[in-house]
């Protein structure tokens, strides 16, 4: 079977609020680079040709071209303006992925993905799956409802068990045509993450083990977590 080419959709649309800065946390640094190249640079290094189509708010499109310039970060790139929601802004970026191709969608946020894994998932889909990366749930899990003190009370319902429970991870591996036929379905609070827009359109998924520290920055206490571990 002849390779296709490969797409990345990078998906970074986030603002500083839970982060608690000013700046939009894909654009904060970690050892001189922003969390977005880094996000970038991890898929690149296991796939050389990645082709990088970027959704960004508008409003942040001029920002990350000085950013890039200053960086010396001069990889092509294909920018798209984010939409309302991440299934949005993910539909916005596909219109830029030809067919015939795989494309990966990653949160701009998840720096720590390793390259080993990307390459792992690719030969996993052999030009043809729709590759899911996923990690245990592991903590004890608790079905809470709020108070009118602001604390959380138990409700009369068993708790759930966490056995066969697996957190979605990026990147998510599709070849493009079937993602983009799934994103022509309406929007769906439920659409959480590609794989759930996928499930909605019958495309067979294929389920790999991800990996503990693949994780989403959104909190400074995620900020730092990855701090330490790109620092070493």
């Amino acid at each position: 079977m002849k390779e296709k080419k490969v797409y990345g959709v990078f998906v970074a649309g986030g603002s500083g609020t839970r982060m608690g800065t000013e700046i939009p946390k894909q654009f904060l640094e970690i050892s001189g680079r922003t969390i977005l190249e880094h996000s970038i640079r991890r898929l690149l290094e296991a796939c050389p040709s990645l082709v990088p189509v970027v959704a960004l708010p508008s409003e942040h499109i001029p920002t990350w071209k000085r950013i890039c310039a200053n960086a010396h970060f001069d990889l092509p790139q294909i920018l798209v303006e984010g939409g309302i929601t991440r299934f949005h802004s993910v539909r916005n970026a596909l219109e830029k992925v030809p067919d015939g191709v795989m494309v990966f969608v990653h949160d701009g946020v998840r720096p720590l993905v390793s390259p080993e894994l990307v390459r792992k998932m690719l030969e996993i889909s052999n030009g043809s799956r729709a590759v899911i990366p996923v990690y245990p749930v592991t903590d004890t899990l608790k079905r809470l409802e709020p108070a009118a003190d602001g604390t959380l009370i138990a409700t009369e319902d068993p708790d759930p068990s966490r056995a066969g429970l697996y957190g979605a991870q990026t990147p998510q591996l599709f070849p493009s045509e079937l993602l983009k036929k799934a994103y022509t379905l309406g929007y769906n609070e439920s659409f959480t993450d590609d794989a759930s827009v996928a499930r909605a359109a019958k495309i067979p998924l294929t389920y790999v083990l991800g990996e503990r520290y693949n994780i989403k920055i959104t909190t400074p206490e995620d900020l730092f977590v990855a701090e330490k571990l790109l620092l070493g």
